[in-house]
């Protein structure tokens, strides 16, 4: 059955592939930013993938089973399409989530997450909320902590992105919690890392939304610290006047937080 619904799949996404000009596949692969030598993408929108998912799951009946092997096998993919269809067609099957999902996900994407956007959307729609649930509190953290340290840039990028769904689903965060997770990848990241250097700014400018004076004391703090693509983005929601203070730096530098 699953080579059955991963043919079916790679058929649809062939089929319905839009026409895009050279300039718009030029600009999309610049956005995407692979690092995989054999990267191909048709260039559908997420809403399209995500019916396509639905259709296909409601039209050849199947169990968790074989949607882990569907996800296993198009993840190995280099079509960027069929790597986020593995995602959409396993989230199908939420309800058979279990503490396992965390461990695939660890093996699967820090050999075959290859885009910002793979990461950023997996974890928004399937870990994120996942491990937002209460029961899974103990789980989140020891997997946030976990990948946070990990030495692939994917999933230390991954455990932000968790964090920041959780801190969204749940409108409240631990401050220490999320200073020292983002210490933690800071010191370790190397240079350059912008998908990481981005992803603390969006998991602070995130965390501003719910309590933007520690936010403001810890930029503050940190300012000649941070470079300025993650001061940029995690000031983006406050005031002018506070963004303005936070991206001017001091003459004297301090070491790292």
């Amino acid at each position: 059955m699953s080579e059955k619904i991963i043919k079916e799949i790679q058929s649809k996404l062939k089929d319905s592939a839009p026409q895009l000009t050279k300039e718009q596949i030029m600009r999309r692969y610049k956005v995407l930013n692979s690092k995989n030598p054999n990267f191909f993408g048709y260039g559908h929108k997420m809403v399209l993938l995500e019916k396509l998912a639905r259709t296909i799951q409601q039209n050849l009946e199947c169990d968790y089973k074989v949607a882990l092997d569907v996800f296993q096998s198009l993840m190995n993919s280099n079509i960027h399409e069929e790597k986020f269809m593995a995602v959409l067609f396993l989230n199908r099957f939420k309800k058979d989530f279990d503490e396992k999902i965390i461990e695939l996900f660890l093996e699967t994407f820090s050999e075959n997450c290859d885009t910002w956007a793979l990461c950023d959307s997996s974890m928004i729609k399937i870990l994120g909320p996942f491990l937002a649930k209460e029961q899974n509190e103990t789980l989140a953290l020891e997997t946030i902590k976990k990948w946070a340290n990990h030495e692939n840039m994917w999933i230390r990028r991954a455990s932000m992105v968790i964090l920041l769904k959780i801190i969204m689903i749940k409108k409240t965060f631990d401050p220490p919690f999320v200073f020292d997770i983002i210490e933690n990848i800071f010191n370790s990241a190397g240079e350059p890392e912008q998908y990481i250097h981005k992803g603390i700014g969006w998991l602070l400018k995130t965390c501003s939304r719910y309590d933007q004076g520690s936010i403001i004391a810890y930029l503050k703090k940190n300012k000649d610290v941070f470079p300025r693509l993650i001061l940029r983005y995690a000031s983006e929601k406050l005031p002018k006047e506070i963004q303005k203070k936070i991206l001017q730096k001091s003459t004297s530098k301090r070491s790292h937080p």
